[in-house]
This record gives structure tokens, sequence and C-alpha cells, in this order.
């Protein structure tokens, strides 16, 4: 199959297709006449594995390991559940982190809400984000609209 059904097939884009291939994942044979890059049913295997290992979080490098081990009759699975075992603590706290983010931008939307716009002076750039975690002192200490993150 061409190019263009394998990337139809694949639910991806002819350069997702071409990267894939430069990367080594996905291999083409030449067509003798015209030059065009021809690929098999295991091009498209291994296509419908990068998305779904990519769902997952695999990376591409990673993905190119788990086919080295498939190429050399070993099995890749005690690779792929210690890489998922050592990220899925990392994914929960970049969440965490994430989460934090959430309700940083929610509180300055909320105080910055009630607050003029201002041109550039000269001294500022934007005053909310320049005067964002800074006691507000037109407000009550512990205001729920004060900007102050502890």
């Amino acid at each position: 199959m061409k190019i263009g059904e394998l990337a139809e097939r694949g639910n991806v884009t002819h350069e997702t297709i071409r990267h894939y291939v430069h990367q080594g994942l996905i291999h083409a044979e030449r067509n003798p006449d015209n030059g065009y890059q021809l690929f098999d049913d295991e091009a498209l295997r291994r296509l419908r594995f990068i998305n779904r290992a990519r769902t997952l979080g695999f990376s591409l490098k990673e993905i190119g390991e788990i086919f080295a081990h498939t190429d050399h009759g070993d099995s890749p699975c005690p690779m792929v559940r210690d890489l998922l075992q050592t990220r899925l603590p990392e994914v929960r706290s970049r969440i965490r982190e994430l989460e934090q983010l959430a309700d940083r931008m929610e509180k300055a939307l909320e105080v910055w809400s009630s607050m003029p716009d201002g041109a550039p002076d000269g001294h500022t750039l934007c005053q909310l984000i320049e005067h964002w975690n800074e006691p507000r002192t037109d407000m009550p200490e512990g205001d729920a609209r004060s900007p102050h993150v502890s």
C-alpha cells in the first residue's frame, strides 16, 4: 500500500508516516519503477501499535526499544511494565502540580476581575501579573480576594 492508504488506515498524517520511517519504527520498500514507498501489513500493524503505545505515554524512543526486543525474539513486556511503574508516580505528581496551577489561575482571575486594566507606562508591562502575589492594601487581611498565596 502507498503512504496515503497507510496514513488513512492508521488514522495519521503522511508526515507522521514519514517521521516514523525516518525513526526506523516503520519500514517501507521502494517501488523500482517510480520510487514510491510501499508498505505492507506489518507496517500497518506497527503503526497501530505505535498509536496505542503513545496513548499510554510511551515515547518514540521507548517504542523503538520495544520493537528492538520484539525483533530479536525477546518479550518487551517486563520492560513495558517497569516503564509504566516508574512513570505513573511521575504522572500523578505532575497532575497535582497542574491542579495547583489551575487553583492559582482561578484565584488570579477572581482577583483580576475587580482590577482595572492598566496601560504600559514605561515602568510596568502588565500590572495584573506584576502585582500578583502582593498583598492588596485596599482589602482587609485574609480577604478571599487577596492575591497573596501562601
